[in-house]
Formats: structure tokens, C-alpha cells, sequence
């Protein structure tokens, strides 16, 4: 038997010095199966047409569905309504990002420039002959790599973290687990000691206090604990 649910949302454009945040309030009928996707949709397109926020894939693989969801960092695109058995449903903006409007952030400049903080690429020390067969990654260690390449950088272990939303300047758990990736990388011949002058402070690797809320909102079930602690005892001895 379908029933009433209501969703509440943040309601503000920071770019119209008319706009104050006041918080909007939409009945709709629950549908089986229905994810706050499915109810942002019909709520944009037969309630309010103004309602801002972000959607790609509908699958949990693009990341950009990240809003905060009954107090907690979670992708609407994989959240079912059934979920909250009141009915009740307040959404709000990721914080620690630039707010666009409404429900809508902008992660992606944050995650470039932390991409380009913690150099996000291989740095090898011989050039790459293309006509020669590669060189052998053994399969532990490319499966290891390849976990960390799961992230899909929606942001909702950044939102979820204290240091980053004390320190704008805090690389998250995002970040660290960037250079954990390629750290763990044989491709790159970076040393623990070239990894140290870009995460080895308080903005880095030793700024994060070990809550691992970050882990907790993580959707893929990324291993963040165990990789931050993997790069602080690496961080550490160098």
C-alpha cells in the first residue's frame, strides 16, 4: 500500500542577493522501490521546477548525487525512501563545498585542486618505451591499486570529515587515499620522503584525528581506515 512521504529541502541561491535559505516542503506518493533520485525527479517535474540539484548516472558510480540526507552524507541516487520508516526526509547541501544552489555544490573544482596538490599522476625516472612489452605488476599488488581507483570522488567523506570542515585546506580522506594509490603504485618511483613534502602536516596526513566518519559515509566501502594509517606510519619513519 503506497503511502504519503515528505521531503524537505534546503531552498537558497547564493548568486541572487534577493535569496535567503528557507527550507521547502513536498507531499508526495511513494512508489515500491523508490530512491531519492526517483522523488527529486518527480518533485522537479511536476512540483517545483526551481528545486536545484545533481544527477548523472542513477547507479552509485558517478558521485554526483551527494547531499547531506537526514543528517548524514549519503548518494540519493542510492538511497531508498522506504528507508525512513515516518516518512520524513530533510536534505540539505555537502558542506565544505561552494554551494550553487540549492541542493547542488560544486565538487568537482575542489577535487581538481587537490588532485593537482598531491601531484595525481605517475612520476617515473626512465622513459617509457611503448614498443616493449610491460613491465610485470603482480596481481596483489595491481588488485591493491586498483581498489583504491574504486573512489569515485563524490565527496561525502569529505562533507563527513571534521578536520575538512575546519581546515578548507585539508586534503581529506580522498586525498590521502589518492597518494596511498599511487604510492602503492610500482609504476611510480616517488619516495616515501617525495610524499612527505606533499601530505606530511597538518593539512595532510597528521591533520586527520582518526574519526573515520570518512570510512562510515564511504559508498564504494572503501579501506580509508587501514590506507590513512598505512600512510601515517609511512609518513612517520620518513
Amino acid at each position: 500500500m503506497s503511502r504519503e512521504i515528505t521531503i524537505t529541502a534546503l531552498k537558497y541561491n547564493p548568486s541572487d542577493k534577493n535569496s535567503k535559505p528557507t527550507f521547502a516542503e513536498y507531499k508526495l506518493t511513494e512508489t515500491p522501490g523508490m530512491t531519492l533520485y526517483i522523488a527529486l525527479t518527480k518533485i522537479k517535474a511536476s512540483i517545483d521546477h526551481d528545486l536545484s540539484s545533481d544527477f548523472v548516472c542513477r547507479a552509485g558510480i558517478c558521485g554526483a548525487c551527494g547531499m547531506v540526507i537526514n543528517g548524514k552524507p549519503r548518494l540519493a541516487c542510492k538511497t531508498l525512501t522506504s528507508e525512513f520508516k515516518d516518512g520524513k526526509i530533510e536534505l540539505l547541501p555537502l558542506p565544505t563545498f561552494k554551494l550553487i544552489k540549492d541542493l547542488s555544490v560544486d565538487t568537482g573544482s575542489w577535487m581538481k585542486n587537490m588532485s593537482i596538490r598531491v601531484n595525481s599522476w605517475i612520476e617515473a625516472k626512465e622513459q617509457i618505451d611503448i614498443n616493449k612489452i610491460e613491465k610485470r605488476v603482480e596481481p596483489e599488488v595491481a588488485q591493491e591499486v586498483f581498489e583504491l581507483d574504486r573512489c569515485i570522488e563524490c565527496g561525502l567523506c569529505v562533507a563527513s570529515c571534521s578536520t575538512a570542515i575546519m581546515r578548507k585546506d585539508f586534503v581529506g580522506a580522498v586525498g590521502l587515499n589518492r597518494v596511498a594509490r599511487f604510492q602503492i603504485d610500482p609504476h611510480d618511483k616517488r619516495t616515501d620522503s617525495d610524499f612527505y613534502e606533499l601530505i606530511g602536516d597538518d593539512e595532510g596526513i597528521f591533520g586527520c584525528m582518526s574519526l573515520l566518519a570518512c570510512e562510515d559515509h564511504c559508498p564504494k566501502n572503501l579501506p580509508l581506515q587501514s590506507k590513512i594509517a598505512y600512510m601515517r606510519r609511512k609518513m612517520v619513519k620518513a
